[in-house]
């Protein structure tokens, strides 16, 4: 396991060497623990059942290791999924408890990424969300039915819309060379058919007004909050090394889901702070300002 990640923070290799503590049980020992819970809410069975799964979250959080999170953030989020999946476990239904856990998982731990994604969020909507994470998995499925690209298949498949999924696909597409011609031999490229809409000189004052505004609207903001608050919004959001959830619960002796009620409410009260301005329109406040 270590040998996939090339630099483990101390917290993560204590955390590591705690889950090789727990052995994996055999489907036998895993059929038996997940009924007594199903049918007696045995909350030892469920402990079992949670804890010899651990390193399966571990793999999948892995697979998010990209995106920019602290892996220990993705391992927590995810282990918040397999207890969900422990919960609503079916043994009777004939599968093994991590085939449905993975999707719980999953679920978690990309609805986090999406969550703190940006400090500035920007609205995504359910297909959207799908979009983010299925895109390449579902044009991949439709050419091999198919031969090739079709997107009115692929945004079926995918139950949205097929405008929605063409944006999503452009957003997600990588570079091209703008020297690139755009039919070849004539020498005509893409830099020739792109229009110069760079700002001229009032344009960029009024932007650096706006962002001088702006930052100082939301220090006026975070200066509002009490102390736990601002703590938890410096060190999550502002941040360059963002702390994670369980440090900064070891910093103030509370609970993680506390720090995340925390978090989640400073934010809310930044937001109610800084709405009128946004009604306002920061474009226009600069020069009164």
């Amino acid at each position: 396991m270590t040998g996939s990640l090339p630099i483990l923070s101390d917290n993560l290799q204590k955390y590591f060497a705690e889950i090789r503590r727990f052995r994996v049980l055999t489907p036998e020992e895993e059929y038996q623990l997940a009924v007594k819970f199903y049918e007696e809410k045995d909350l030892e069975a469920a402990h079992m059942l949670v804890t010899s799964n651990l390193r399966f979250v571990v793999k999948i959080a892995g697979e998010y290791r990209s995106y920019g999170m602290k892996m220990l953030d993705l391992i927590q989020e995810g282990n918040v999924g397999l207890m969900m999946a422990v919960r609503k476990f079916n043994p009777y239904k004939g599968f093994r408890l991590i085939s449905y856990a993975v999707w719980w998982i999953r679920a978690y731990i990309q609805n986090y990424i999406i969550s703190t994604w940006s400090l500035l969020k920007i609205g995504t909507t359910q297909a959207q969300r799908k979009l983010f994470f299925k895109l390449k998995q579902a044009k991949d499925a439709i050419k091999n039915m198919l031969g090739d690209d079709d997107a009115p298949a692929a945004s079926h498949s995918l139950e949205v819309k097929e405008s929605e999924y063409l944006e999503m696909e452009q957003r997600l597409r990588g570079d091209c060379s703008l020297d690139a011609e755009l039919v070849a031999g004539e020498g005509y490229s893409l830099m020739d058919s792109l229009a110069d809409e760079r700002m001229n000189q009032e344009e960029l004052l009024s932007e650096n007004q706006t962002a001088a505004l702006l930052e100082r609207e939301v220090s006026q903001a975070v200066s509002r909050l009490n102390e736990k608050e601002r703590f938890v919004i410096e060190q999550r959001v502002s941040a360059e090394e963002p702390l994670t959830l369980q440090e900064i619960a070891d910093h103030f002796s509370i609970s993680r889901e506390r720090v995340r009620q925390i978090e989640e409410g400073a934010l809310k009260k930044m937001k109610t702070l800084l709405l009128p301005l946004v009604s306002q329109g920061i474009a226009s406040s600069p020069a009164g300002a």
